[in-house]
């Protein structure tokens, strides 16, 4: 089985030291007693834009839980083309095959956004599960919350224009950063889209002509919500009651 290899993590600060653990909504939402297993276990790690975490068929060594970072989870065919099934950002967990049991990748997971994330061991992940509770509780609603996402992605794939998809994705991945400004390059954009780069500036262009954002050699800016979500499809919204509903939003 391969197994990527995380590079390591930076001297740490004391957690005690370290305030934005609430950044994250699972961390944020667990209770205290529960959190004190993982608190001695966490590492604040920095990713980096378009490190790869993990390939279809690798063991994680680490779950981790985004601060400021966005992490893409693509679905790679035999020819090398992949398309998007889902983000995950400060609203959760990148690595639910640990906590699941089988902890082999089916996706492939590049870093979208670069930033910083906690990470924690497989293993005191699988022991905090097997103690039940609100942490398995809560790792359950999360995975419901991923599930309708990646529902909601392949549905949006299928029937909506190319504009709806994209106004879409960037409203995902506004709503897991901290501001309003996002740096993608043209490349990586088409691989979450799984369409041409030419197809990605033509529709960011578009976009920027309405008003809704700016985009200049990869620098994206929200500049009005309200456009872009006239812009979107129903898939936005869907994808963000159902995960208000089952975690509470982050502050």
């Amino acid at each position: 089985m391969q197994k990527i290899q995380s590079p390591p993590a930076p001297n740490n600060p004391p957690i005690a030291a370290v305030t934005d653990l609430a950044s994250n909504r699972l961390l944020a939402a667990m209770p205290a007693a529960e959190l004190a297993y993982w608190v001695p276990h966490l590492q604040r790690v920095e990713l980096s834009l378009g490190q790869v975490i993990s390939e279809p068929g690798s063991e994680l060594e680490y779950a981790y839980f985004p601060i400021d970072a966005i992490v893409s989870l693509l679905y790679v065919m035999k020819d090398g083309e992949s398309a998007e099934i889902a983000l995950v950002g400060n609203d959760g967990m990148l690595g639910l095959t640990v906590f699941m049991g089988g902890n082999s990748a089916t996706i492939r997971a590049v870093v979208q956004s670069a930033g910083h994330s906690y990470r924690i061991p497989a293993q005191e992940v699988v022991a905090a599960v097997s103690r039940g509770g609100a942490t398995l509780h809560l790792l359950l609603l999360y995975t419901q919350s991923l599930l309708t996402q990646i529902t909601q992605t392949a549905a949006c794939n299928r029937h909506h224009t190319l504009k709806q998809q994209f106004s879409r994705w960037l409203l995902l991945s506004f709503d897991r950063l901290r501001g309003h400004d996002m740096v993608m390059t043209q490349k990586l954009i088409a691989k979450m889209l799984g369409v041409t780069g030419e197809e990605v500036t033509a529709v960011a262009v578009a976009l920027a002509a309405t008003g809704a954002i700016g985009y200049e050699n990869g620098h994206i800016r929200l500049l009005d919500r309200a456009v872009l979500e006239k812009t979107s499809c129903e898939c936005y919204l869907a994808v963000k009651r159902e995960s208000d509903r089952l975690l509470a939003p982050t502050a």
